[in-house]
């Protein structure tokens, strides 16, 4: 009996340690360098948008307070 407890265990262990070495492989493999690429690209283009949303945002709000309508920039030109 205490033969098969210890052979389970280690069976157990084997197959955790076999997914986790699994796992490691394919997240440092080609395919998972992509993945992660991709992600950081993602994440790049996603601040960048953001950036230029408040940026608008900011420009709008002193012409606003500045009193400066496109119109008034259009003549000036």
């Amino acid at each position: 009996m205490n033969r098969i407890v210890w052979m389970g265990i280690g069976i157990a262990i084997g197959v955790i340690a076999f997914r986790k070495v699994t796992q490691k492989q394919q997240q440092f493999g080609p395919e998972g360098l992509n993945r992660a690429a991709g992600r950081v690209t993602d994440s790049v283009y996603d601040f960048a948008d953001a950036v230029r949303s408040g940026m608008a945002q900011r420009e709008t709000e002193l012409r606003l307070a500045l009193g400066v309508t496109a119109q008034e920039e259009a003549q000036r030109q």
